[in-house]
């Protein structure tokens, strides 16, 4: 499968934090802050505390993450890309593990809300976390396609392993080293040269 093979994709849907913005996330602080061990995953560690804390912890996270999607700023070549694919009429979605609220947040602090419909966002209360593949079903079912109509981009393991699971194309971006080769289609460096492969340039 060739990555111009992906201009006959007309589903698109794309992580947000790392991929279509820099990341700016403190994950060992965040970690240290919620007392989350090194081999478990933040959203499920917190999943996994009594009710009073787990309020707690989620609070603290949001309003964290609030913070940092009001500073976001657009990944190299995301904007271009985006641009791109909403002229060309592709149906755009967000599937973050990051909450629905600030998802719609950092799309508007880095100019791209008018490209998604508000209900093709979706955040870590609307389908359980990456990697498993319940938010792309979602999209699946929603827009009537088969999976494999449907290109995930993103740019960590979980993103792939999403995309692998629910049989759609996978994309990762920005990041020099593919750590899950296994589940990734295609790599480039980042969105720029996501664009470019696709113009045939």
């Amino acid at each position: 499968m060739t990555i111009a093979s992906l201009n006959d994709c007309r589903h698109w849907v794309f992580d947000m934090d790392g991929t279509l913005t820099v990341g700016i996330h403190d994950f060992a602080f965040i970690r240290r802050e919620l007392g989350v061990p090194d081999d478990s995953g933040i959203l499920e560690h917190l999943e996994s505390l009594p009710e009073a804390q787990r309020r707690a912890s989620h609070d603290w996270l949001m309003e964290h993450e609030r913070e940092l999607a009001a500073r976001s700023t657009p990944a190299d070549g995301a904007m271009a890309l985006i641009r791109e694919l909403c002229e060309r009429d592709v149906r755009l979605g967000i599937l973050t593990r990051n909450a629905r609220e600030l998802a719609h947040i950092t799309l508007e602090v880095i100019g791209l809300t008018q490209c998604f419909e508000h209900a093709d966002v979706l955040g870590r209360e609307d389908a359980s976390p990456k990697p498993h593949p319940e938010g792309l079903e979602h999209f699946i079912r929603r827009w009537g396609v088969a999976p494999d109509d449907i290109v995930m981009v993103g740019d960590s393991p979980l993103d792939m392993q999403c995309g692998r699971a629910a049989g759609t194309r996978t994309v990762l971006v920005n990041v020099p080293e593919n750590s899950c080769p296994e589940a990734t289609d295609h790599h480039l460096a980042d969105c720029h040269a996501l664009l470019a492969a696709l113009r045939g340039s």
